[in-house]
Order: structure tokens, then C-alpha cells, then sequence
């Protein structure tokens, strides 16, 4: 193990892939801070409950704050003095970025700038910041690689991924911050947003409505199960930097992509149900595929996704099950 950090400060932390990360963290032994402003992206209420939840693994220090406000993080970063910061919070959701460009440039941008400056003052060890594979967008080459630089993002969303990668560049060749950027690729999994499709598709199909085929279902996604994403956000803090720029970007993903119209057959298996389907145009903002080339992870961090479509959709759907069908919260 690299440096076995011992005090991490994570934003984002309320969140789907960051409670996860959490828990993984606290049953590492680290000294865990978490930052959620708990915004209305989705319910407020969803995000305690995945903080409670936090708790049955172990304690942890949490603290309601924007990554907008530098007064109120500096006061954080005093307290807990981190080592190492790892930054999930971000306003997500391509096709709300379209409505609302300004707000994504302000969390998602200005937001990670904030950290990286505390990181900067604070002498932090290393940032691990989760980017998106939405950065890619319409490039004509997949599978999508970390060096490739035809990267061409058609949303706002993609857009400030994409320049909050290039800050944290930035800070490496000028303050020597060492910052590694995680592209995740179409995470899904227990605790999953309500406006992803797994989540949207299983909650329709489970009350017999139908669900949005948008397109003639030949979109395809890398997805990649929680669990998977969570073992690469784990490797990044022991991995070493291996050149005098310690800046490096990785592909968290799956490498194989699922179409639309296998991935509504597959749910269709998982639930023992016939899923509905109303036929919509292509939506603005969608790309026509995501798919993940892991050889750099896979070489550098020693990333192996383990979880195959089929079993981690029985994990969602059992998990969908149990917690959420009946609770007005689906």
C-alpha cells in the first residue's frame, strides 16, 4: 500500500458514488471528513439516509457546505487538516446543464478551483477528482482513451468536467499538487440516482408505466457497477506517480459497452417483468456511445472491474426492492 492516508477529506460524500467511496474509506481505517451541501438536485432526504446508512460502517465528521463558499471550506480544511482530498461534489446530469449553464459552470468549475486552492494552502498530498467520461463526447474514436485530445463535449455538463481536469493540470505544472482525474464511465448501482436510467427504467417497469426510448436504442453505455468504481477510486490513493509531473488522468469503466434496447432486455430479466416502451426523438446532449479503454488503468492503478451487467443489475434491482419500492421515494 502507497501512502495509506490517514485524514481524507471528501466532497460529495451524501452522494451515490461518494457514500460508497465512504464507506470503503472508513473500513480502511481513514479518518474520514465528509462536505455535502445536500442540494435539491434530487431529495434532500435520499442524501441523509445514505449519510445514516455511512454510519452502520463507521464514524465519520460531516459538514453541510457548497464547494462555492472558500470561507466556509477554509474553516473545514482548518479543523481537519487533510491529507488528501477527493473531490466528488459536483452539480450532476447532462441534459439539466443545458438549462441551466451558468449553475454548472459555478459548482463544477469555480467549485473544484476552491478545492485545489485549499489543497494548494493546506499542502495537501494529492487531489482525486471524479471527472466523467462525458468529456469525450462526439469523438470518433472508441474505444475512448486518456491521451486522446479530439475530446469535443456537446453539453455544459461535459464542458466543466473538462475544464475543472485542466485546472487541476494546471495546478500540478505550477504548484507541483499532485492530482489524478477519474473519468467514470455510467456508474450505477444501489443508491443511484433517480434521474439515471437504471434507476428510472426499473422504477417504471416495476409500476407497469412505460419507460423513454430515446432514439431507436442503439445508444450504447459503458456501465460499470459501483463497487468497480470504487476499487479504482481506492487504487488512485495508493498509486505512486511515476513522473516528475505528477498529474495523470484514468478511465474508470467497464469496457463494454450495452446497448439501449440489451440493456431494457436485460432489466426485463432481472425483474421478471415486460418493460413498456414509449418511442421518443434523440434527446440534445446525448452522446451515441460511451465505451472505456482500461489498459492505462489497468497497467497503472491495477483496475479490474469484476461485476458483469447481469449480477450487478440483480444487485440494483433487489436493492430497488428492499429500500425503495412503496416508499414514495423511488
Amino acid at each position: 500500500m502507497g501512502l495509506n492516508p490517514k485524514r481524507i477529506l471528501l466532497t460529495g460524500g451524501a452522494g451515490f458514488i461518494g457514500s460508497h467511496v465512504a464507506e470503503a474509506l472508513i473500513r480502511r481505517g481513514t479518518k474520514l471528513s465528509i462536505v455535502d451541501n445536500l442540494d435539491d438536485f434530487y431529495a434532500p432526504s435520499r442524501k441523509r439516509l445514505n449519510l445514516q446508512e455511512i454510519l452502520n460502517t463507521g464514524s465519520y465528521d460531516f459538514f453541510e457546505a457548497d464547494v462555492r463558499d472558500m470561507g466556509a471550506l477554509r474553516k473545514i480544511a482548518e479543523r481537519v487538516q487533510p491529507e488528501i482530498v477527493i473531490h466528488l461534489a459536483a452539480r450532476a446530469g447532462v441534459r439539466p446543464s443545458i438549462a441551466q449553464p451558468a449553475l454548472y459552470e459555478s459548482v463544477n468549475v469555480a467549485g473544484t478551483v476552491n478545492l485545489l486552492e485549499i489543497a494548494r494552502e493546506f499542502k495537501v498530498q494529492r487531489v482525486i477528482f471524479g471527472s466523467s467520461s462525458s468529456v469525450y463526447g462526439i469523438s470518433n474514436s472508441v474505444p475512448f482513451c486518456e491521451d486522446d485530445l479530439k475530446t469535443r463535449p456537446i453539453s455544459p455538463y461535459a464542458a466543466t468536467k473538462l475544464a475543472a481536469e485542466l485546472m487541476c493540470y494546471t495546478y500540478t505544472h505550477l504548484y507541483g499538487l499532485t492530482t489524478l482525474c477519474l473519468r467514470f464511465f455510467t456508474v450505477y448501482g444501489p443508491r443511484q440516482r433517480p434521474d439515471l436510467a437504471i434507476h428510472k427504467f426499473t422504477r417504471l417497469i416495476e409500476s407497469g408505466k412505460p419507460i423513454p426510448v430515446y432514439g431507436d436504442g442503439s445508444m450504447g453505455r459503458d456501465y460499470t457497477y459501483v463497487d468497480d468504481t470504487v476499487a479504482g477510486v481506492l487504487a488512485s490513493l495508493d498509486y505512486v506517480p511515476q513522473s516528475t509531473l505528477p498529474f495523470e488522468i484514468f478511465n474508470l469503466g467497464n469496457s463494454h459497452p450495452v446497448r439501449l434496447a440489451e440493456l431494457i432486455a436485460l432489466l426485463e430479466s432481472a425483474t421478471g417483468k415486460k418493460a413498456l416502451q414509449e418511442r421518443l426523438p434523440d434527446q440534445p446532449g446525448d452522446v451515441p456511445i460511451t465505451w472505456a479503454n482500461i489498459d492505462k488503468a489497468k497497467r497503472m492503478l491495477g483496475y479490474s472491474p469484476k461485476t458483469s451487467m447481469e449480477q450487478g443489475l440483480r444487485h440494483f434491482v433487489a436493492w430497488y426492492r428492499s429500500t425503495l419500492r412503496g416508499s414514495g421515494q423511488g
